[in-house]
């Protein structure tokens, strides 16, 4: 299967050419996950009772960490021309990224005092489950209609060569990438069964509007200016309005 937009990240990331040097980049970014992910084993187990502030200051830190690639763009632009985008993904997305993933995974095994609601068990599992299975499809429904160079965020180096996105979904929702991780953390909150690991789930939507409204929404506002103003104020970021719930499933389904 062809990945949408691969091909024109590639024109700006010659490492993606290269099978082995692609496969560098994935260890890389699995290793990050790893040992971000190994961490918080070890701090959860010395202190479990901070294991809230320290997953939010790792958020805080790989979101700052990303928002370099914003934020200096000219200074790369001025030092490295046209390897600018390349060079400031490889420092601060590829690191960024996996630190983010590691936290969005850490509510699946986070430590805390155990949820009971009176006989809810049953159901508070079955809403879990039922966030996972939604959150997942719409992920990847989202990620192959969005395509690999509007992922890797190519149009903030290169935007003339930023395309609209042709969906559907995207009358529903704003951002429904980050729609499907934020279903996902509330989910593995609500397996996990305890009120440490849903309160941070329950946490990741506030953080990420923090994160759009600062970073990628004010890129997009310098763009498009009040198009993407009266688009902020009429479609949401990450939950459909009620007349849109058939829309919504319709995409789940068929990814149209």
């Amino acid at each position: 299967m062809h990945f949408k937009g691969l091909d024109q990240l590639r024109k700006h990331v010659p490492d993606l050419h290269s099978p082995a040097r692609s496969a560098l980049i994935g260890l890389v970014v699995i290793l990050i996950f790893s040992l971000t992910t190994a961490i918080f084993f070890i701090l959860d187990s010395l202190w479990p009772s901070w294991t809230f502030a320290w997953t939010i200051g790792a958020l805080i830190g790989a979101f700052l960490l990303v928002s370099q690639f914003f934020w200096r763009r000219n200074e790369f632009k001025a030092r490295w021309g046209e390897m600018a985008y390349r060079n400031a993904f490889a420092r601060y997305v590829l690191t960024g990224l996996p630190i983010i993933f590691a936290v969005v995974a850490h509510p699946a095994y986070m430590p805390g005092p155990a949820i009971s609601v009176n006989g809810w068990t049953i159901g508070i599992s079955l809403l879990g489950w039922y966030l996972y299975i939604v959150g997942t499809v719409l992920l990847i429904r989202a990620i192959f209609t969005f395509g690999a160079n509007n992922l890797a965020m190519l149009y903030v180096y290169f935007p003339e060569e930023g395309q609209m996105v042709d969906s559907a979904i995207y009358s529903i929702l704003r951002h429904p990438v980050y729609a499907g991780i934020v279903r996902i953390g509330i989910s593995l909150g609500l397996l996990n069964g305890n009120w440490f690991a849903l309160t941070f789930g329950l946490f990741m939507p506030l953080g990420l509007t923090i994160w759009l409204r600062l970073v990628e929404e004010k890129e997009l506002l310098e763009r498009f200016g009040t198009g993407y103003a009266d688009y902020r104020q009429k479609v949401p970021a990450f939950w459909p309005r009620l007349h849109d719930w058939d829309k919504f499933y319709r995409f789940l389904i068929t990814g149209k």
